[in-house]
C-alpha cells in the first residue's frame, strides 16, 4: 500500500504568504480610510468651528443661548466667576454677611483697607468710601450696582457704560440709532436707567451674529479711537471698517480697559486721546474737567480709571504685536478648532498657554521675570505715596497758616498732576506689567510734581510749572467747589448739633520756614 501524496512544501507556503498580505492589505485600506475619514472630519470642523442649533440675530442678548452654538467658549466665560489670586494680581475672594441692601457673601478684598493713604489721596470722593480689587466679568455689573459708591452717592448713568452688554440696550433708547442711545443714557442718573441692563459684557459685545467676525459696539471707544487716528492724520477712521484683524484683538478689550472722564453737563463718557495716548497727553487733553475737589486742600481733582490699554500700547508688547487676548484670551485646541480662552485672566495663571507660545524660558523662570518687574514698581510707588502724602499734609497745613493763595493754587495744580499721575498706576492692573519703563517714569513724575508743590508753598521757583486748568475747567471747579462748601455747612451744622468744635492751632510743617511764609492776603 502507498502514502497518500501531499502538496510539496513550498507551494502551501505560498498561500500562507498570499493570505496574510490579503489581511495585511485590507486592514491597511481600513486604517487608511478611517485616517482619512478623520482627516476630512477635522478639516470640516477647522472650516466650520460650530454647528448651529439656534439663529443668533443682533438682538440676541444672553450669552446663554449664544453658548448653544458655541458651548466651548460658553463654558470659558462662565469661569470668569472663578477668583484666582496672583502674587500682586486676580482676586482674594472674602466672606461677608449678606444685608438687605447687598446679598453678597463673597466679595473681592477692599483695596482702601489695604492701602489706607487711598482714602487720603481721594478725600471727598467716593472712591475713599469703597474702592475693592476688581473680579472677572461675570460680577462687573452686580458689583457695581451694589458698590457704595453708587448706594451712598449719586453718578451719572455714563457709569454703566464698561460695567454691562450695551448694545441692545444703546440701539432701542436710540430708536435704532447706537450713538443717540448712548447720549440718552449718559445724561440720565445711574440709579434710573441700571435696571434697564441683565448681563455683564456679553458675546454680542464683540462679536457680529452672523460672522462671528470680532466688532466694536461702544461709543465711547468709536468716538475716542477716531479723535486718536484724526491725531494722527487720519481722517474720519471707522474702527469696523479700518482695523485690522490683530488690532481687533486688543480693541474689543480697549471699549472698557482705558482712562476715561464724564465730559460737560450730559456726562458723555470721554476717552482722553485727542493728543495721542500716552499719561501726559491723556492729562492735557483733561484740562476741562474736574472730578471732585479735595477735602482737605481745595484741589480740583482728577480721578484716573483703568488704563490697561494706553500703558499696554507703551510696552514692548504691542511694539512687537502682541495683542490683550494673546495674553489674556490666549488660543488652545479643542479637537480640530482653535478657540481663544474666554475666561479672560491674569497670564500668570496659564503661563504655558500664555507666554511659552513665544518665550522658551520655562515657567518658574517666567513667573519670575514678572514678579521682579511688579516688586521694583510696588516699592517705587510706596515713595511716591509718601511723596503725595506730605504734600496734602502740607498744603493743608498752610491753608490754616494763611500762606499766600497764589502759592496754595500752585501746590494744588501740582498736587492734582502727582495725584492723577499716582492714581494712573494705582488703577492700571497689571502693577507696572504692560509697559515696565514707562510705568516707572509716570511714578518718577509723580514724585516730581509732590516735591515741587512743597517748593511752591515756600515761594522757591519750580519746574516745570504746574498745568493750569483751561477756561472750561475753571468753570467746572467753581462748581464743584460751591457745591463742596454747600455740603460741608451742612454736615457741620449737623456736627454742631451734636457737640461744640474744638479750636485747634494750625502748625506749619518743617518743610515750611517762617521766612518763606508771607502773611495772608486780605
Amino acid at each position: 500500500m502507498s502514502n497518500p501524496v501531499t502538496p510539496p512544501e513550498p507551494k502551501r507556503r505560498t498561500k500562507v504568504i498570499l493570505g496574510v498580505l490579503v489581511l495585511a492589505s485590507l486592514l491597511a485600506t481600513l486604517v487608511i480610510a478611517a485616517l482619512l475619514a478623520d482627516v476630512v472630519k477635522k478639516q470640516s470642523e477647522a472650516k466650520e468651528p460650530y454647528f448651529q442649533a439656534v439663529e443668533l440675530t443682533d438682538t440676541t442678548v444672553d450669552p446663554a443661548i449664544w453658548g448653544k452654538n458655541f458651548p466651548i467658549q460658553y463654558e470659558m466665560y462662565k469661569k470668569t466667576a472663578d477668583m484666582e489670586p496672583t502674587e500682586h494680581g486676580g482676586s482674594n475672594p472674602t466672606k461677608r454677611e449678606a444685608t438687605a441692601n447687598d446679598p453678597r457673601t463673597t466679595v473681592a478684598a477692599q483695596e482702601v483697607d489695604r492701602e489706607p493713604r487711598l482714602r487720603k489721596l481721594w478725600d471727598g470722593y467716593a472712591f475713599a468710601v469703597d474702592y475693592r480689587e476688581a473680579r472677572g466679568h461675570e460680577y462687573m455689573l452686580t458689583d457695581q450696582r451694589l458698590t457704595r459708591r453708587v448706594q451712598e452717592f449719586d453718578q451719572p448713568g455714563a457709569c454703566i457704560n464698561c460695567h454691562a452688554s450695551t448694545y441692545t440696550v444703546f440701539k432701542d433708547e436710540g430708536g435704532g440709532d447706537l450713538m443717540k442711545g448712548f447720549d440718552a443714557i449718559n445724561h440720565q442718573k445711574y440709579l434710573d436707567i441700571t435696571d434697564k441692563f441683565e448681563h455683564p459684557i456679553a458675546c454680542i459685545d464683540c462679536h457680529d451674529p452672523k460672522t462671528m467676525a470680532l466688532r466694536v459696539t461702544k461709543p465711547a471707544f468709536m468716538n475716542g479711537i477716531k479723535s486718536l487716528k484724526a491725531s494722527e492724520g487720519i481722517k474720519d477712521y471707522d474702527v469696523n471698517k479700518d482695523a485690522t484683524p490683530s488690532e481687533m484683538r486688543s480693541y474689543v478689550c480697549a471699549q472698557c480697559h482705558v482712562e476715561y472722564y464724564f465730559k460737560g453737563e450730559g456726562n458723555t463718557l470721554h476717552f482722553p486721546w485727542s493728543k495721542g495716548l500716552n499719561i501726559e497727553q491723556e492729562y492735557a487733553d483733561s484740562t476741562s474737567h474736574v472730578d471732585w475737589v479735595h477735602a482737605r486742600t481745595g484741589m480740583p481733582g482728577l480721578k484716573a480709571q483703568h488704563p490697561d490699554f494706553e500703558t499696554w500700547s507703551q510696552g514692548i508688547h504691542a511694539k512687537a504685536g502682541v495683542s490683550c487676548a494673546d495674553c489674556h484670551m490666549p488660543y488652545k485646541r479643542q479637537g480640530a478648532a482653535k478657540v481663544s480662552d474666554h475666561q479672560v485672566r491674569s497670564p500668570m495663571l496659564d503661563v504655558n498657554s500664555s507666554c511659552q507660545t513665544c518665550h522658551k524660558a520655562d515657567e518658574k523662570e517666567m513667573k519670575e521675570r514678572v514678579s521682579n518687574i511688579q516688586n521694583n514698581f510696588l516699592k517705587t510707588m510706596d515713595a511716591t505715596y509718601t511723596a503725595v502724602d506730605e504734600l496734602i499734609d502740607d498744603i493743608e497745613a498752610a491753608q490754616k497758616a494763611g500762606v499766600a493763595e497764589d502759592r496754595l493754587e500752585a501746590a494744588r495744580l501740582y498736587q492734582r498732576k502727582a495725584s492723577f499721575y499716582l492714581d494712573y498706576s494705582e488703577s492700571e492692573n497689571s502693577n507696572g506689567f504692560h509697559a515696565p519703563a514707562y510705568s516707572q517714569q509716570i511714578l518718577a513724575d509723580a514724585t516730581n510734581a509732590a516735591r515741587q508743590g512743597q517748593l511752591a508753598l515756600q515761594g522757591k521757583k519750580t519746574e516745570p510749572a504746574p498745568v493750569p486748568l483751561s477756561e472750561e475747567g475753571k468753570k467746572a471747579y467753581e462748581k464743584k467747589l460751591k457745591a463742596a462748601a454747600e455740603k460741608k455747612a451742612k454736615a457741620d451744622a449737623n456736627a454742631s448739633e451734636k457737640s461744640p468744635a474744638t479750636a485747634q492751632t494750625p502748625k506749619l510743617p518743617a518743610s515750611l520756614t517762617p521766612s518763606a511764609t508771607p502773611s495772608k492776603k486780605g
